[in-house]
């Protein structure tokens, strides 16, 4: 039963606003990532554990309704790998705020209308390489021509913006940076660059694989001139090229992060809350989404949790602890 409250900012222990919630549908992905999962081994989620829509809905109802969230991304696992995930998102828009995708897009020209027509508005497609043979050693899949297919069919369905999200790893894919900036120019989306993670799937976090942001940027300036963007509370800084055709984005996640402005939580497939990408502890929701609390008593929940909130991920540092489990089960 919905118990009627008034909007009310949740603010962290160091006054961040929360506003942003990452919902993972799914833990299944349909690629291997090297740096995301092993190539055998992995242990699903039963299905009976997974939020189902009506579960998911309510959850971000509370956060809207209660809290003023203002943006939601739904996330996996590969998201597409769940079934009618249009009617997912159709709820979600119906709630008034803006809904996103992350997604490797290999099944996107199945989807991409469909979830258009939902009311999906934005999209981000994962892309770690151009060139076929190191796709296929990076995912452990052959499917760069559908993921590639994929971009196409997100602007054919009218989605905007599309942003591509590639992780730059050094001796790996580092000299693909010119190659990925002339792509997004000439297809009309926006290519975000990510410094690697700890969130492998190994059991080293090795930190020489790191490609700075900032040589990034300068390697793509070099050859086409930048000039600086204005940044908000997203992760990424922006910049647009000189000549006025487009933009490129990086995210530093390692060499400068942006804790001191994140404005993002994130639920699990199986309905476990996260303050943070890195976070140590989880909440468990889905108890009292699946129990005969009401609203309020969730949305306390969501509350106190939020009242752990770290400053930041501390990557980098003595103190660092890496997340027990890997990205597809926590939700990119």
């Amino acid at each position: 039963m919905h118990e009627e409250t008034s909007a009310q900012d949740l603010v962290d222990p160091f006054g961040r606003t929360v506003r942003d919630l990452r919902i993972s549908v799914t833990d299944r992905c349909n690629f291997r990532c090297q740096y995301c999962m092993p190539a055998e081994g992995m242990q699903w989620l039963p299905r009976e554990e997974i939020l189902s829509f009506e579960e998911i809905e309510r959850f971000a109802r509370i956060c809207i309704q209660t809290f003023g969230f203002n943006g939601i991304r739904l996330t996996g696992g590969e998201p597409l790998v769940r079934a009618h995930l249009p009617e997912l998102v159709q709820r979600l828009a119906r709630l008034g705020v803006d809904v996103a995708l992350t997604t490797n897009g290999a099944t996107l020209r199945l989807h991409a209308s469909a979830l258009a027509d939902a009311g999906l508005k934005r999209i981000n497609i994962s892309l770690d390489s151009l060139q076929k043979e190191r796709f296929l050693e990076l995912t452990r899949r052959d499917e760069l021509d559908r993921v590639l297919d994929g971009i196409d069919a997100a602007i054919d369905a009218g989605l905007s913006p599309v942003k591509i999200n590639a992780v730059m790893m050094r001796g790996i894919n580092d000299d693909e940076i010119i190659d990925f900036a002339e792509f997004g120019r000439e297809k009309g989306v926006t290519v975000r660059f990510i410094e690697f993670m700890p969130l492998e799937a190994g059991d080293i976090w090795n930190e020489g694989l790191v490609v700075p942001a900032q040589e990034i940027i300068e390697t793509i300036d070099q050859v086409i001139p930048l000039e600086p963007v204005v940044r908000g509370n997203e992760p990424a800084e922006r910049w647009r090229y000189s000549d006025g055709n487009g933009e490129v984005g990086v995210i530093a996640s390692v060499t400068k992060p942006f804790c001191g402005n994140c404005d993002r939580v994130r639920l699990t497939a199986e309905g476990q809350f996260r303050t943070c990408l890195f976070a140590v502890d989880e909440f468990d929701m889905r108890a009292l989404l699946r129990s005969e609390v009401g609203d309020d008593a969730v949305a306390k929940a969501i509350s106190d949790a939020v009242g752990t909130k770290w400053a930041g991920h501390a990557i980098g540092q003595v103190n660092f602890i890496r997340p027990k489990r890997t990205m597809s089960q926590i939700g990119g």
